[in-house]
C-alpha cells in the first residue's frame, strides 16, 4: 500500500510540473512517429531539472517502485527512475548491486537522453578498470540503444586519457546504419580531441573518407576552421 502511494505521488508531482508547450514539442524532438527511433514514446512535458528535484525527494523509494517507473509508457517516469538509480549508485549502498540492477533493466535505457544521462555515471564508471569484452559484446547488439551504450560507456575512460577502446569502437561504427550512433561516436571523438588533439586528428587522417558526415561534424566541433577544412570538404563522405 505504501509502495503504491509513493509511486502515485511521484507520478502526480511529475504531472503537476507538466508544461503544455513542452509536452507538445517533445514527441517530434524525440522522433516518436511510426518507424522512427522513438516510436510510441509518450511525454508528460516535464523539464529535466524538475525531474531531478522529484527524484531527489523520493530517493528512498524501494526497488519495486523504481521498477514500476522504469517500465512506464511515460518517458519522464522512466527518466525519474533512472535518476534515482544513479543517485543510489553514486551516494548510497553497494555500487555493484546498483550496477547489476541497471544491467538487469538495461532494455529500459531506450532513448538517447536516458543513455547519455545514466551510462557515463553508472555503467561506464563501474566498468572503468575492467576488460573490454562487455563493450565489444554490446557493440554487436542489434539494438541501437545497446550499441550507443557501448560507446557512451567509454566516456569515463576518455576522462582518464585512456582512448584505445573508444577508438576501436569508433572504427567499428564507421559503417553503422544509425545516425544516433554516428552522433555518439562523433561526440566521444570530440571529447578525445579536447584532451589530445593529435590523437583525434590521427584518427581523422586514417578514417575520414569512410566517416559519415554527421560523425565528422561532431568530432571536429572544437577544432579550428583551418584544420577541419580538409575533412569537411571531402566529397567521399557519406551524407546524412
Amino acid at each position: 500500500m505504501l509502495l503504491k502511494l509513493l509511486v502515485n505521488k511521484i507520478k502526480s508531482e511529475l504531472r503537476k510540473n507538466s508544461n503544455p508547450e513542452r509536452k507538445a514539442f517533445l514527441p517530434s524532438f524525440f522522433k516518436t512517429g511510426k518507424g522512427e527511433y522513438g516510436e510510441g514514446d509518450k511525454f508528460i512535458g516535464v523539464s529535466v531539472p524538475d525531474i531531478r528535484k522529484i527524484a531527489k525527494k523520493y530517493n528512498d523509494i524501494d526497488e519495486h517502485g523504481i521498477q514500476e517507473l522504469l517500465y512506464s509508457e511515460w518517458h519522464e517516469e522512466r527518466f525519474c527512475a533512472w535518476v534515482i538509480i544513479v543517485n543510489r549508485y553514486e551516494k548510497y549502498g553497494d555500487k555493484t548491486y546498483w550496477y547489476k540492477f541497471a544491467i538487469k533493466h538495461i532494455s529500459q535505457l531506450n532513448s538517447w537522453d536516458l543513455v547519455d544521462t545514466v551510462v557515463p555515471r553508472l555503467i561506464g564508471d563501474h566498468l572503468l578498470d575492467r576488460p573490454q569484452k562487455q563493450f565489444l559484446i554490446w557493440s554487436d547488439n542489434s539494438s541501437l540503444w545497446i550499441r550507443r551504450i557501448a560507446m557512451i560507456a567509454t566516456f569515463p575512460r576518455i576522462k582518464q586519457n585512456d582512448f584505445p577502446l573508444t577508438l576501436k569502437l569508433s572504427r567499428k561504427y564507421l559503417t553503422d546504419s544509425e545516425d544516433l550512433i554516428h552522433k555518439a561516436t562523433g561526440w566521444m571523438l570530440r571529447e578525445i580531441g579536447k584532451r589530445d588533439e593529435k590523437a583525434l586528428l590521427n584518427f581523422m587522417d586514417a578514417n575520414h573518407e569512410k566517416m559519415p558526415r554527421i560523425m565528422v561534424s561532431y568530432a571536429l566541433e572544437k577544432i579550428s576552421s583551418e584544420k577541419k577544412k580538409k575533412y569537411m570538404l571531402n566529397k567521399k563522405q557519406i551524407k546524412n
